[in-house]
């Protein structure tokens, strides 16, 4: 029989499958939940793939996208380019169009330019021909000033005598004036001519305004430089305007003469007294100045041996040869002492035979004007071969002057002093050029007076064997020899030793 089964072995049989029970339950719950995780994890599976096909598609479809969006851009982008290249094209078209155009207008405005400036080129050279062809005539016209003067002036003598017979001495110089201003000298040549008649002296005192050296052109001709595209003037040298200018004051002169006499009968005239001065400014002070460059008494007879006409007379010659005082400086203004001075305002109201009858045409050295004793006394040293020039004037109406003589020998520096005076020069006086010879730096002294020396001024200038006296006699030879020029001293008496034909 069966053994009966104790409490705890129930108990524990009974706790054994409780726990069983529990295992069992468990199990099933672990299976349950490997099959709920199973089934999870499935569907995660699931949900993966899913996902990851819907990517995949998701993918899929862009990469499309993609790949038609990139079609659409290629073909946009070469529509683009193309469209691109066409206005690239059309604007290298327009560019090419518009180079080839501004390179027309370019050698169009090249060639209008070429064109011009040649065109102006041929312009300027014409008027560069014509103001050289201008300065050439108006130099040709005064070169003719001389040998185109009126040849009938002879059949004024009737007409002369008529108004000497009228009028008296005014008729005589009326008739002179009006020649003289109607003479048709070239433009600028003669500004104004004034006369006077002396019948008890059958003299004519005739006064005429000189140009100023600027009526000469100042220009020989005139070229074209093409690349500054102007005209430039080549101008004369200014010694030759200076010598041009001697040249015209002298043939003025000769022709004013010869219009003179030319106009009056002989037994009426047989003497002209010529005056020609120049109106201007003094540079110096500004003033107005009247300085007279020319001046003659000419002998009916002795220009009647004038051949003027010659091509090869030499005017400034001429006037020498009638005894004429003539500027050496007149493009500088610089006057000399007028032969004869004259007053057409007083011979206007009466024709007194003293007032020019009585007076000695040749220039007294002592009347002179101390300036024009300086310039005297400089022009005949340069005759006698020296280079001369003014340094300091005194103050004693004297002048000192340097003055350099050269020869194959050496160079001779000169010092120059000049005193016009009536009576002796004291002994003081030529010591004094002593000293001016050492601030000179000279090695020779001369002393030139119008009037004498003393013993003891012999004595000094032979005892310093470096100076040379020239007195007033010897001064007035040397003048005759030199400049053909003769003077008169007016001195108060005859010098000891000397004669009244000395100096008169």
């Amino acid at each position: 029989m069966a053994r009966r089964k104790t409490v705890m072995q129930v108990l524990a049989e009974a706790y054994k499958a409780k726990q069983q029970a529990k295992a069992a339950e468990l199990k099933r719950a672990q299976q349950k939940e490997q099959r709920a995780a199973k089934a999870a994890e499935e569907r995660r599976r699931g949900q993966k793939r899913e996902a990851a096909k819907a990517e995949a598609e998701h993918a899929r479809l862009l990469a499309a996208g993609e790949k038609h969006l990139n079609r659409e851009q290629a073909a946009q982008a070469r529509e683009v380019a193309r469209i691109e290249r066409e206005l690239a094209k059309r604007q290298a078209e327009r560019e090419r169009t518009a180079e080839q155009q501004e390179r027309e207008q370019t050698r169009a405005e090249k060639e209008r330019q070429k064109q011009a400036r040649e065109t102006r080129l041929a312009q300027l050279k014409d008027e560069a021909e014509q103001r050289t062809l201008q300065a050439q005539e108006r130099m040709a016209a005064l070169q003719a000033v001389l040998t185109d003067r009126p040849k009938r002036l002879k059949s004024w003598h009737p007409y002369v005598e008529q108004t000497f017979a009228d009028q008296g001495p005014q008729g005589v110089a009326d008739a002179v004036e009006e020649v003289l201003s109607r003479s048709p000298v070239p433009e600028g040549c003669r500004a104004g001519a004034g006369a006077a008649y002396v019948p008890e002296a059958q003299r004519l005192l005739i006064e005429v305004e000189l140009p100023q050296h600027e009526v000469l052109p100042t220009v020989m001709s005139y070229r074209v430089v093409a690349q500054r595209v102007e005209i430039v003037a080549q101008p004369r040298k200014e010694s030759e305007s200076k010598e041009a200018y001697r040249t015209l004051v002298a043939r003025l002169a000769l022709r004013a003469l010869d219009e003179a006499f030319s106009t009056t009968p002989p037994s009426l005239v047989t003497t002209v007294v010529f005056n020609g001065h120049v109106s201007a400014k003094d540079r110096a002070t500004g003033r107005p100045v009247r300085p007279c460059l020319v001046s003659v008494v000419a002998q009916r007879e002795d220009f009647d041996q004038l051949v003027l006409d010659e091509p090869e007379l030499d005017p400034q010659r001429c006037l020498k040869y009638l005894g004429a005082v003539v500027s050496r400086h007149p493009h500088d203004l610089e006057p000399v002492p007028p032969v004869v001075e004259i007053d057409l305002s007083m011979y206007r109201i009466t024709a007194d035979a003293g007032a020019v009858a009585g007076l000695d045409s040749r220039p007294d050295l002592l009347q002179m004007d101390p300036y024009a004793f300086e310039r005297l006394v400089r022009e005949l040293f340069e005759a006698m071969g020296f280079e001369t020039w003014r340094t300091q004037g005194s103050r004693d109406d004297g002048v000192d002057a340097v003055a350099v003589k050269r020869d194959p020998v050496g160079t001779t520096v000169f010092a120059i002093q000049a005193k016009r005076s009536k009576n002796a020069v004291p002994v003081e006086t030529v010591r004094a050029l002593a000293g001016v010879m050492h601030d000179k730096a000279a090695s020779r002294g001369v002393l030139v007076t119008t009037s004498w020396f003393g013993k003891a001024s012999d004595d000094f200038a032979h005892r310093t064997g470096r100076m040379q006296l020239i007195n007033g006699r010897n001064l007035k030879a040397l003048l005759k020899e030199y400049l053909n020029m003769d003077v008169l001293i007016g001195l108060p008496k005859t010098p000891p030793g000397w004669q009244a034909s000395d100096v008169q």
